[in-house]
């Protein structure tokens, strides 16, 4: 902990605690304000974003700003996805593989037509188009990390000198709007039309509550962090590998890639040092994907300098209610009726929300707080994270130079 010219500079350590104390003030909001649970908010969103607006308050009134280490936080990221990958079944991916296929293909529309909608709004404003394509795919879904390694050569190419700025504004507005808006609509279509998850889903959730009700060894534990580290391995070294071809991919992406590849070659059987078989869906890796998701996204939200925005918040503003309704109308009439109109597609429909305007752990946030209110969706939780954290950088690293050609 540093404090110099007026700004306190958190580590690692503390930045970890503040987002562990966020969580539980997020899960205390919940439980006392009736609306948040209502409406399926996540609790990391609640006590992020309240977070984030006191370290505001305290800026503005004592001109302190507060930063954070957020290189644990990176961790988390990492973490969460390859569970997702540990726990992934390639016999569920081909069972949902028409929905996948689907949904990615939604996902690809929706992206150009984000652009084109940001694109759009921001000549309307009499703005450079490039404006209005940091405020669409490049950010929004895209995210942080996008906007982050793009902004750079947009602002060399085009001449932009605030393209770092748009690009991280854009983010971060477009996250609290993704937090706040996957659960509301999958309320609205799961009364609307009456769904409830099958009974199938209903007992594999109630099943895994016992598990998790179950006593957890520590070297149960101690088993999963190893197959999780075993899986990061081989995924930085798969990453370095794909980066040598000139595609750029996120480390969480090739660590869920690799997890998905281990877990579906390695037999039952195997012998493993711990003794025990891989921990594909145990209580353990369900444990530290909660864990990693809720304190990955309090750090998130808690760490926003909403201060740094005021001045863009104007224009990106219009922007992204033009591209909130668009995420809404694509969600209701085109996502939900053409995954089926069921339970499953309600809580996709709440993962897309996530994603349209924020980030993959925001999608996943959103289905969580849904699938802990009415019911486990497996299905959702299948082709949500690949189309979100596979195939969007891939689709993304193709659409984004396109447009900056087309400019």
């Amino acid at each position: 902990m540093e404090f110099e010219n007026n700004v306190l500079h958190l580590g690692s350590f503390f930045a970890v605690t503040m987002g562990i104390v966020v969580l539980f003030i997020g899960r205390r909001l919940n439980q006392v304000i009736g609306f948040l649970k209502e409406f399926s908010i996540p609790e990391p969103v609640s006590g992020g974003i309240l977070a984030s607006l006191l370290f505001a308050s305290l800026y503005a009134t004592t001109s302190i700003e507060v930063q954070f280490d957020l290189l644990a936080r990176d961790v988390l990221l990492v973490y969460f996805f390859t569970t997702i990958g540990i726990n992934s079944s390639l016999k569920d991916l081909f069972k949902g593989g028409k929905p996948l296929v689907i949904l990615l293909a939604i996902t690809i529309f929706f992206m150009i037509m984000q652009n084109i909608v940001g694109i759009s709004v921001a000549s309307m404003f009499g703005l450079e188009p490039v404006f209005g394509l940091l405020s669409g795919s490049i950010s929004l879904i895209g995210g942080h990390g996008t906007a982050i390694a793009w902004a750079p050569k947009v602002g060399e190419e085009f001449g932009l000198e605030s393209a770092m700025e748009i690009g991280i504004a854009s983010a971060t507005f477009g996250l609290i709007l993704a937090s706040l808006m996957g659960g509301p609509i999958a309320k609205f279509l799961i009364k609307r039309h009456n769904l409830k998850p099958n009974d199938d889903q209903s007992n594999s959730q109630n099943s895994s509550k016992t598990k998790q009700q179950q006593s957890l060894t520590s070297f149960q534990f101690l088993d999963a962090v190893l197959a999780i580290h075993i899986c990061v391995i081989v995924g930085a070294l798969l990453n370095e590998l794909i980066s040598q071809t000139g595609l750029q991919l996120p480390l969480f992406v090739s660590c869920l890639f690799a997890g998905i590849v281990i877990t579906n070659l390695i037999p039952d059987s195997y012998p493993r040092i711990s003794g025990a078989k891989w921990p594909t869906r145990s209580p353990a890796i369900d444990l530290i994907a909660e864990i990693s998701l809720g304190t990955f996204l309090a750090m998130s939200l808690m760490s926003m300098q909403l201060w740094t925005l005021i001045d863009l918040a104007g224009p990106i503003f219009a922007i992204l209610a033009m591209q909130l309704l668009l995420a809404v109308i694509i969600n209701i009439f085109v996502v939900f009726p053409s995954m089926g109109k069921t339970y499953d597609a309600a809580v996709v429909c709440a993962g897309f929300g996530g994603i349209s305007l924020g980030s993959t752990p925001t999608a996943m946030a959103n289905m969580s707080a849904v699938s802990q209110k009415y019911g486990h969706s497996t299905q959702a939780f299948i082709i949500v994270p690949l189309v979100c954290a596979f195939f969007i950088d891939l689709a993304n690293a193709l659409i984004i130079p396109y447009f900056m050609r087309m400019m």
